[in-house]
């Protein structure tokens, strides 16, 4: 009787955390083809936190985060934002693709995509106003690119159009913010600049969840960690979660030693950690 008594307890206390969360996933299954690419994972978001989802390449990370959303189908599985379905909560999200699936030949100009992320206040009719557009060039300052509001956005760099696509979600104002590896193919400037609009929001109690590759920058850029290889690793605080097991458990072999020696400069600062490949 005690033992039910404890498991019901812990089951109640699972699913208020969940209700509380602004994204929690469970049993996540996507397949492409016979083989999934994610497989049974759960995972639960902790409120006004900056997380990382990491993981070796093609272990599921960018697949995980589509399917939250319902950009890819899922075969099994659920998600809730804030505790209800992601249709009814649109309106509090804002995701950053990958720029590689973006087609940057489009004749549109850096205004006009940050404009986008103010469709839902545009009405039925769209009618830009002098507030939407003085939002928009403040949501561009933010991100340094105030002075390229007029360029086509396929005449910038690859730095410059991340930061066009991070102003965009900055208009939406949403509570959630996800970002599909926001620092690919960006300059040390960009990442920078990216990484410190990021943790503003962190710091105004928003929720921001990012793909990531460099191991050598999870603990100074990230609170949590969720871990991944086609199915759950590990989750938690970095502190917890981001270590030697959990990284062996996630990479296994194809963890090179390079990158083992970053963490450990990370976790023992007064060393300089090594360039990962």
């Amino acid at each position: 009787m005690a033992l039910r008594l404890a498991t019901d307890q812990g089951h109640m206390a699972a699913e208020a955390e969940r209700a509380g969360s602004p994204l929690a996933i469970r049993g996540m299954t996507v397949s492409y083809g016979q083989k999934p690419a994610v497989f049974s994972v759960d995972m639960t978001v902790e409120a006004g936190k900056m997380t990382a989802i990491i993981g070796p390449n093609g272990a599921g990370k960018s697949t995980l985060l589509k399917a939250a959303l319902g950009i890819l189908k899922p075969l099994a599985g659920t998600t809730t934002v804030f505790g209800k379905a992601v249709v009814a909560q649109r309106h509090r999200i804002a995701y950053v693709p990958q720029r590689a699936s973006v087609d940057w030949d489009f004749p549109t100009r850096v205004i006009d995509v940050v404009l986008m992320g103010l469709y839902p206040q545009l009405g039925l009719l769209g009618r830009v106003r002098p507030a939407h557009r003085a939002k928009a060039e403040d949501c561009l300052a933010r991100v340094g690119m105030q002075d390229f509001a007029t360029r086509q956005i396929g005449q910038l760099s690859g730095g410059q159009q991340q930061r066009v696509f991070l102003a965009r979600a900055l208009a939406q104002d949403a509570d959630l913010y996800l970002l599909d590896e926001p620092f690919a193919g960006v300059d040390a400037a960009t990442e920078k600049a990216i990484i410190g609009v990021l943790k503003s929001l962190r710091d105004a109690g928003k929720t921001v969840v990012a793909v990531h590759h460099d191991l050598s920058t999870v603990a100074e850029y990230f609170d949590n960690v969720f871990l991944i290889n086609t199915r759950r690793v590990a989750e938690g605080s970095v502190a917890a979660a981001f270590n030697d097991r959990t990284l062996q458990d996630a990479y296994g072999g194809r963890l090179a030693g390079a990158q083992m020696e970053a963490l450990r400069a990370v976790e023992a600062p007064q060393t300089e950690a090594p360039q990962l490949q």
